[in-house]
């Protein structure tokens, strides 16, 4: 049977990837993990109490096949363009677009019980921090770019963002 801190590391490499879904069958024990949309349910079905070694745990999640599937934050995307495309063209173009430079968790604040860093209206200049990307551990300060307003935050807090996706809109001066 794997211990919990092996399950654990399963589940987060599980939740790093782009795969749905991941069975482990050994000597009897199934570890079966689905990932939904929003959040990695799993399921533990021990059958008989057996001890693995690290390494063939680590040998089986890599030779466990992998089924590319769309990233969550492609997916939120899919389903909010339609809606207001035709119309943020037109007023987008004279706009600076503060983008994303890594895949990673979008943070708004630097703390869960502290204010955001900027929110519509507010004002920025070029070295002003405007949120937080969070990419394996490591915390990186994104900066404005641009001296001016902030007219639109185009990520939520906790979202998932890819490389290159657009975080904020401003309004250079």
């Amino acid at each position: 049977m794997l211990k919990v801190q092996e399950i654990r590391e399963l589940i987060k490499l599980v939740d790093q990837s782009s795969i749905d879904e991941f069975v482990y069958e050994n000597e009897g024990s199934k570890i079966q993990m689905k990932k939904s949309v929003t959040s990695v349910v799993t399921t533990v079905q021990p059958v008989v109490h057996t001890e693995v070694p690290t390494a063939q745990v680590v040998q089986a999640a890599q030779a466990a096949p992998v089924q590319p599937a769309a990233p969550i934050a492609q997916v939120q995307e899919m389903k909010q363009e339609p809606v207001t495309e035709a119309s943020d063209q037109a007023d987008t173009s004279n706009l600076h677009k503060i983008t994303s430079p890594m895949v990673g968790t979008f943070y708004a604040s630097p703390s869960p019980d502290a204010d955001v860093y900027v929110k519509i209206g507010s004002k920025v200049s070029k070295d002003s921090i405007v949120c937080i990307v969070e990419a394996m551990k490591l915390f990186n300060e994104i900066e404005a770019e641009v001296n001016g307003e902030i007219v639109e935050v185009l990520a939520k807090d906790g979202q998932l963002v890819e490389y290159g996706q657009p975080l904020f809109l401003v309004k250079p001066e």
